[in-house]
């Protein structure tokens, strides 16, 4: 069955996107659709505005462009830097790079699993973390190594990987007591 295909259950993000989001988008459009082999950048900006790929919205690009549906969806699971669904406010990537496999990279996801209770490539119940393994984040002197959004974590141990994600969730908690 095509992904993109128009039958869907649930909102999509075109329904509930923000009038930004939308004019966002749709520039994003407007300047690529003309230009040949700029998918690839399409998708990039638009996960920029999303934080992932929405089926709705692939299907909208392909309206909007003329690239068929399948060979749009076809680009966004083919390359790793796509996201389906979306990541929690807080992207966990962990490196299992071979340095980081040999100084611990296992013993420290096995930690961020029992902390989060979570899987690779899974998001906690909260919307607040997603882990995703990655082969390596170039950091390698510094092993084992994780990134949580731009931020570097060096040298980890099970305890001090425990210690960033409380605190994490401990400043998201301290943040939502101050909106409200």
């Amino acid at each position: 069955m095509d992904q993109c295909s128009e039958k869907t259950n649930t909102q999509g993000a075109l329904e509930t996107a923000s009038e930004e989001q939308m004019e966002l988008l749709n520039s994003i459009l407007v300047k690529y659709k003309k230009k040949p082999g700029s998918l690839i950048t399409i998708l990039q900006k638009v996960q920029g505005v999303f934080g992932y790929l929405p089926l709705d919205v692939l299907k909208y690009i392909s309206k909007e462009t003329g690239i068929k549906s399948p060979i749009i969806y076809g680009v966004a699971t083919f390359y790793t830097q796509y996201r389906l669904k979306p990541v929690g406010k807080y992207l966990i990537l962990l490196c299992k790079g071979t340095a980081c496999h040999v100084n611990g990279a296992n013993e420290i996801e096995i930690t961020v699993c029992d902390e989060l209770n979570i899987k690779n490539g899974e998001t906690t119940s909260d919307g607040l973390f997603t882990l995703n393994n990655v082969a390596c984040l170039g950091c390698c002197s510094l092993s084992p190594v994780m990134m949580i959004n731009s931020e570097t974590y060096a040298k980890l141990t099970p305890k001090k990987t425990r210690k960033i994600l409380k605190e994490l969730r401990k400043k998201n908690q301290n943040s939502e007591n101050e909106e409200k």
